[in-house]
């Protein structure tokens, strides 16, 4: 018998949520031993729990068929494979609301993206942010960190940041202001851009059918 396999984020903002929403579809779950893979025990959809940027390659590269993560991370990696074939947004769901905005030092006179021009932006996304950047007519020096991007101001390794914003409370501690906001993001359920086998297909119209549902 055919079965699906749905990644999501193991731990983080999305992970409560993506588990509440497939239960609420009415889908029970065996764990195993290290948690990181769910067995579906009465509809045939299992649950692969990895990091939230691991999602779109899974899917890209046929480990599963389906994956919730945030439109920025789906996003950042479809750019970053040369909006790489074999990833499309099934429904946007209705948690995990965020966005990609840009922040400058409290004291600078930047008011807008387009004073970034030839300037240094730091960011996680550099894909995205290069690609928003661009489509406002601003050439960025796009400066590349893992993490703690909101203190590269201070640190004279930036100009200014595009950054994850919920509150803007890490914006306010690093004494930082919100210039623009580059990218509004929620999580969506995303699918493989290939066809999938009939008997496949039929459980992902009955698993889509309940999400509706939900949705509603």
């Amino acid at each position: 018998m055919s079965r699906l396999r749905v990644a999501i984020q193991k731990s983080g903002r999305l992970s409560d949520k993506s588990q509440a929403l497939l239960q609420n579809c009415g889908l029970r779950f065996a764990r195993s031993k290290d948690k990181l893979f769910w067995y579906g025990k009465d509809f045939p959809v299992d649950l692969l729990l990895v990091r939230d940027d691991d999602i779109p390659r899974m899917i890209m590269g046929g480990v599963c068929e389906l994956g919730i993560v945030g439109e920025n991370v789906a996003n950042e990696v479809m750019l970053d494979r040369n909006g790489g074939t074999g990833l499309i947004p099934l429904r946007k769901l209705e948690f995990g609301h965020c966005r990609l905005s840009l922040a400058v030092p409290e004291q600078s006179d930047i008011v807008g993206a387009e004073g970034l021009d030839g300037r240094r932006v730091a960011t996680t996304y550099p894909a995205l942010t290069r690609s928003l950047l661009k489509e406002r007519g601003v050439e960025a020096k796009i400066v590349e960190l893992a993490g703690s991007v909101e203190i590269a101001p201070g640190l004279g390794t930036a100009d200014a940041i595009a950054d994850l914003v919920s509150t803007g409370t890490t914006l306010r501690a690093n004494h930082l202001k919100e210039i623009e906001v580059l990218f509004e993001s929620t999580a969506a359920l995303y699918g493989t851009g290939e066809s999938l086998p009939q008997e496949k297909q039929d459980l992902l119209d009955r698993l889509l059918a309940r999400i509706d549902g939900v949705l509603q």
